[in-house]
């Protein structure tokens, strides 16, 4: 399949660095979403976490909570980046936040931007098939953006301009709240293997780089959290 970002063309001068992992996480995430099976070495799926991945008890034991942090407000416009099936799935409606999603996954676009109005039309706003960095909204204008699970798949180069790109549409003071794994956490490794297998590579960096880097990109960190794989970073800048 060829996605939008193959472009070699793109003003962006590492595009076609990116553009393989980038195709590779919206393969790897469209053969889930559509119930396609995995072509996985037999000693891949006798590995635990693969059962617990199998048995549908994984994600939930990995998701990075983000609204325990940081809940969405009434009437706040929040960008949701890597978003999946989030609308359908977390308590936008409790949050009566307005809801902007963006996925690399074709199944996501055309499943998110089918249901999400008919599901709440007055919080759905938009969704957006495009990778991370490529954020085309207007300046200044949202409240908060969230990317849990999406990180992990690129390096800290491809991370600073995504969040070079989030601090452009943010509103001053605005909020950014994303994860990474934390290569020290109890399921990282086998996690990082298993992805690995199933067409994305999950790329370790430490938690002391994440937090250099957020120092670098001129943000605060103003809550963290943890699972067994990700660490969950709340990021405020001026």
């Amino acid at each position: 399949m060829t996605y939008a970002w193959d472009d070699p063309t793109s003003a962006l001068p590492t595009a076609a660095d990116w553009a393989t992992q980038i195709s590779a996480v919206a393969d790897r995430f469209n053969r889930e979403y559509q119930g396609k099976s995995f072509d996985l070495p037999q000693e891949v799926e006798a590995m635990p976490i693969f059962q617990e991945w199998a048995a549908g008890s994984l994600q939930a034991r990995i998701a990075s909570p983000f609204w325990e942090i940081a809940k969405p407000k009434k009437k706040e416009h929040c960008l949701d980046i890597g978003c999946g099936l989030s609308f359908l799935v977390y308590p936008w409606r409790d949050w009566q936040a307005l809801f902007h999603g963006q996925d690399v996954s074709t199944f996501v676009k055309e499943v998110i931007s089918s249901r999400g109005p008919q599901l709440n039309s007055k919080l759905f706003k938009e969704m957006k098939q495009a990778p991370a960095h490529r954020l085309e909204y207007d300046e200044n204008f949202f409240d908060m953006a969230i990317a849990t699970g999406v990180s992990c798949y690129y390096d800290l180069a491809y991370w600073e301009t995504v969040i070079a790109a989030v601090k452009k549409v943010l509103k001053p003071g605005g909020l950014f709240i994303f994860d990474v794994v934390d290569p020290d956490a109890e399921l990282s490794e086998n996690w990082s293997i298993l992805e690995t297998f199933m067409g994305a590579e999950v790329i370790l960096e430490s938690l002391d780089d994440w937090k250099a880097l957020i120092k670098k990109m001129g943000g605060k960190v103003m809550k963290e959290s943890s699972n067994d794989v990700f660490h969950l970073y709340k990021v405020k800048f001026p």
